[in-house]
Parts: structure tokens; sequence; C-alpha cells
């Protein structure tokens, strides 16, 4: 099966900056045409706004919290290449919980960004991707891959809100999976450990400690960038994956096999 995705079209969520950025990248770059979306619209304009109209990579900027940006997202992307083949909801909030405080909102929060923009978005495109099939029998029609953390199967009391939103993408992906096979739109999801984002970037700057924890919580002994995602995004997103669907591929270092983990896991 081909790894080749030269020609298609991507919406890669998240994409100012970590990961969804290494990943709108390292698409643009084996030829797939690329909507870049992120509501940081200053911070996309400055890693991606000086590409040609004319390129494989486009920007978008809004809140994917509101239905409407959605909308509007997928017809800018129609607008411009004509169709939608994947879709990667990289975009995704991390931040701490307390779980004992009634007023703490993050559960609510975390939710919202991580799982209810994902799913929305995922449910927008798909109708697109089954639309734009209309009359075809065979071939693959789209592939959706969500991020998740190993989070969503350890335990941190002040990770909860986090780990329960993962959790739950996990979940929809699995749910999605089995709704769309029969339209040939396969959906999977990679649950990651300790990945250098933006969030963890910042967190290990503040805390040296944190880091050297994280390094020896993990088998191999390192965090990894966010370019070690994103081959495993491009082999989801190929027809090298053709007969897989509702799968977490899980990318951790290492971090899993071990019964007691420390560190926090995104």
């Amino acid at each position: 099966m081909s790894f080749s995705i030269s020609g298609k079209t991507a919406i890669i969520t998240g994409a100012a900056d970590g990961i969804g950025l290494a990943i709108a990248r390292h698409l643009a770059d084996r030829g797939a045409n690329v909507m870049c979306a992120d509501s940081n619209e200053k911070k996309l304009m400055e890693e991606l706004g000086d590409t040609p109209d004319d390129g494989n990579i486009r920007v978008f900027a809004g809140d994917l919290r509101q239905r409407l940006t959605i909308a509007n997202l997928v017809s800018a992307t129609i607008d411009a290449y004509d169709q939608v083949d994947i879709l990667v909801n990289a975009s995704r909030q991390v931040m701490p919980t307390d779980p004992l405080d009634v007023e703490d909102g993050s559960v609510e929060t975390l939710l919202q960004q991580n799982l209810m923009t994902a799913l929305q978005l995922s449910q927008q495109v798909a109708r697109r991707m089954i639309k734009q099939a209309e009359g075809q029998t065979e071939g693959q029609v789209g592939s959706i891959i969500n991020l998740s953390s190993i989070s969503a199967q350890r335990h941190q009391p002040d990770m909860m809100g986090y780990a329960i939103a993962s959790a739950a993408v996990q979940q929809m992906t699995r749910s999605l999976a089995l709704v769309l096979a029969p339209h040939r739109i396969r959906v999977n999801a990679i649950s990651f450990g300790s990945v250098m984002s933006a969030s963890l970037r910042a967190a290990v700057a503040e805390n040296r400690d944190w880091r050297d924890d994280i390094r020896a919580h993990t088998p191999l002994g390192r965090i990894a960038g966010p370019n070690e995602l994103c081959e495993a995004v491009q082999f989801l997103a190929a027809e090298s994956s053709g007969f897989m669907t509702g799968e977490i591929m899980t990318i951790d270092g290492g971090r899993t096999l071990l019964d007691v983990v420390s560190a926090p896991a995104h």
C-alpha cells in the first residue's frame, strides 16, 4: 500500500505551533494541500502567513468552539482545494484540575476544547467526505485522525480534567469509526506521552526538575520532538493503513509499560 498523500487535502487544527504546526508542515512537504486552522491568528500568520496564495498551504483563524466557525473552515477548504480528504484534530488544551474544588471549571473547559471541537468538526468534515464520494464504489473516502494522550490511562489527580477529555476523545474515535466505516471513512487516534509541545515547553522551562522526572519515567529516556508524531499521522492518513480504523496508536517512549509514573503525561 502507498504511504503517499500527494494531492490529498488535509485540515489541521492547532496548526499555529508545536505538534499541529509540525504535522501541517510535514504533510505539506509531502505534497498534500493543507488548511492550517488555529484560534491564534497572530501566531498562525507569523508561522505560515507568508505562504503564496496559490501554494499548498492556506491559513484559517477562528474559534472552533463555534459551529459557524467550523462551517466556515470547511467552506474555506473546499473553496481553496475543492475537496477534503484528511482531518487531523490536533488542537488541544492542557490545564490542571483541583478535583475537590466545586468552582473549578477545568473539566468543562477541556471537554469543550479537546472533545467537542474535534467531534463537531469531524461531523461536518465527514458529511463533506460522504458527499464528494457520491458515485464512488471503492477506495478510501477519507481519514480522520485525533490526537489524544496517555493521560487517558494514567492516574494523576491534578490532571483529572485532561485525563477525562483524553479518554473521551479515544471513545469518540471508536464510536465514529463504527459509524463511518460503511462510508469508507477511517477514524483513528494517536495517544502520545511527553512530546515537546508549546505547553510542555513552557512547563519545563519553569521547572527543570520536571523535565528530569519525565525522562526518568520514560524507558527511552527522553522527551519526543513534535516531528516524531508526523510520520505516524502520515501513515494513518494514507492508504498504507487502509484496513485500520477505530485504533488508538500509542507513541510514548514506553511510558505506559511502567506501573507507576509520577511525571505528567502530556
